[in-house]
């Protein structure tokens, strides 16, 4: 079963159709709802919603998804039925398969009710098909449709006394590079507000992104916060806050970030925790964000050579 627990929730639509193949006069029996065994098109629609419902009970690697929305609809023809399903979550992963299920489910009810009314080889369901989907990485897309060059500032005594590796701010350097980020600055400094004030000052205009990593907790060297929110001179804190709530439901400990966001001049300035999970974690739950901040953007000022 793959792994989704680090992806973040999106609101998802799937949307399959499928084709019953029957004699008019069973269609007619359907569009009466006359058939031996009662009103096929409302049982073949609960029998589509139970199915899409059910679809982690009955395909064995789905996910179990909280649906929110599962409906069958019929177009009824001369000679066969369209039927089309629509299929709404907020989740982490897709719902192509409870749709495709959905479509399955109400085109087998509808055949088992016609069966009584014709011949077997009268019937036949094929041609099932996702038309459409939305959600998730196509809709909400993690990479940079062109490089831009981003900044990695890691604050830890010690890293930067050579006493302990980098893990969390590399991870950031990876993930950031996965997203088409092109030019990438990585340093390492003590966990000191002099000097990190100095390189915010030294980058602001160079990079689109400056990503601090350390120094949002409790500790007493931990001052990143203290140092870099009264540089913004516009915040965004809907990033923190979904960094946090996207942390909170895998860790209890991400309530204690401090984590702060927004523009330093031309800069976006984000506050990373130190810990590597800590730092993946915020990072994920707002890359989305982050590449269409940048995306639709387009008029971002560059002063340094990096472009």
């Amino acid at each position: 079963m793959k792994d989704v627990g680090m992806k973040p929730e999106s609101y998802r639509t799937a949307i399959a159709t499928g084709i019953l193949h029957a004699p008019p006069h069973c269609i007619e029996l359907l569009r009466n709802g006359n058939t031996d065994k009662g009103d096929a098109l409302k049982t073949a629609r609960i029998a589509g919603i139970l199915g899409a419902k059910r679809t982690d009970e009955l395909i064995p690697l789905c996910h179990p998804l909280p649906i929110y929305r599962a409906d069958v609809e019929y177009q009824l023809e001369e000679a066969h039925v369209v039927i089309t399903a629509v299929v709404e979550t907020i989740g982490p992963t897709g719902v192509e398969m409870e749709a495709l299920t959905a479509v399955s489910l109400a085109g087998l009810t509808l055949y088992d009710m016609l069966k009584p009314h014709c011949e077997p080889e009268d019937l036949c369901l094929d041609q099932i098909k996702l038309e459409k989907k939305k959600g998730g990485k196509s809709h909400f897309t993690r990479v940079l449709k062109a490089p831009l060059p981003a900044s990695v500032i890691v604050l830890s005594d010690t890293v930067a006394s050579g006493k302990k590796a980098d893990t969390a701010g590399q991870n950031v350097v990876d993930i950031l590079e996965e997203a088409n980020f092109g030019y990438i600055q990585y340093q390492v400094i003590p966990d000191s507000p002099e000097q990190l004030k100095a390189l915010i000052e030294q980058q602001k205009n160079d990079y689109p992104l400056i990503l601090t990593v350390g120094g949002t907790g409790l500790g007493p060297k931990d001052l990143t916060v203290e140092t870099i929110q009264p540089l913004l001179t516009r915040e965004i804190p809907g990033l923190m806050e979904a960094a946090r709530s996207f942390g909170q439901r895998r860790t209890p400990y991400a309530a204690l970030s401090r984590g702060v966001a927004g523009y330093i001049e031309n800069s976006l300035v984000l506050t990373l925790p130190g810990s590597r999970q800590g730092a993946k974690e915020s990072l994920i739950a707002i890359l989305p964000a982050l590449v269409h901040l940048f995306d639709v953007q387009k008029n971002i000022p560059h002063t340094g050579g990096y472009q």
